[in-house]
């Protein structure tokens, strides 16, 4: 425990991942006509491509579930403010315990490990609860990591705990169409989207450490916030790519 509090890891963030507004506006572009469609989101966090995703189409649902508290007030309150709490359930809880019927779209992004299990696996478990949650002719959106390149011994030393976890694309490709999907679009994040998603996640940090440089704990939230840099610029920035795979459920 610190004190005073951190804030919160993605306080200057847009969205809780490599995105900008111009993908995100594409990715909602991808899943086709939305009229009378629900859309869940399992691990929303603050649920905000799922809400511009109803933005866009007044005749959508939603429903989106996330563990994180704070996340899923965010996300209420985003909601109220833009008249969409009518059309939308956001819920704190487990994705593993929940307990849904197929539907016409469903996202997972950047949490394939919501359904728990050895990071290897989170993929396979992701694309495995896809298959059963989205209704055929349904749309799944799914947005992961895969290797951009095979990282150095260096590389994966300073990213411990990748080795194995990851695919080229073409594989991560491939191996969400073995489920029972079709691809129907494809984009990859921009290095200048993971800057933007990066520098947000550090920078509470930093502000926190220059007010509290003596503070209880700042010396753990000091070795945290280098072991993030490390990770990004010593390894993962020229080896991690972040694909969004939309996917028809045939």
């Amino acid at each position: 425990m610190t004190s005073p509090e951190l804030p919160p890891l993605h306080r200057d963030l847009v969205f809780h991942g490599p995105l900008s507004d111009q993908r995100a506006a594409q990715l909602v572009h991808s899943l086709g006509p939305l009229a009378g469609r629900h859309v869940v989101d399992l691990g929303c966090g603050w649920a905000e491509l799922l809400l511009r995703t109803l933005a866009a189409e007044p005749a959508a649902t939603g429903f989106g579930i996330d563990l994180d508290e704070e996340d899923i007030r965010r996300a209420r309150a985003n909601a109220e403010g833009r008249g969409l709490a009518d059309r939308v359930d956001l819920e704190v809880g487990d994705v593993g315990a929940w307990q849904g019927e197929p539907t016409d779209v469903v996202f997972n992004i950047g949490a394939s490990h919501v359904w728990g299990g050895e990071p290897v696996t989170h993929t396979a478990n992701a694309l495995t609860a896809l298959a059963d949650l989205v209704r055929p002719g349904g749309k799944a959106l799914l947005g992961e990591c895969f290797w951009r390149r095979t990282p150095s011994e260096e590389e994966y030393a300073v990213m411990e705990g990748t080795r194995g976890q990851y695919r080229p694309l073409p594989e991560l490709v491939d191996f969400a169409l073995s489920h029972g999907f079709r691809l129907y679009s494809l984009s990859e994040a921009t290095v200048a989207e993971w800057d933007v998603m990066e520098n947000g996640v550090l920078r509470g940090r930093e502000d926190w450490l220059l007010a509290n440089p003596d503070a209880p704990g700042a010396d753990a939230v000091r070795e945290r916030a280098d072991r993030m840099r490390r990770f990004r610029l010593h390894g993962a920035r020229e080896t991690i790519g972040f694909a969004y795979l939309t996917l028809l459920r045939a």
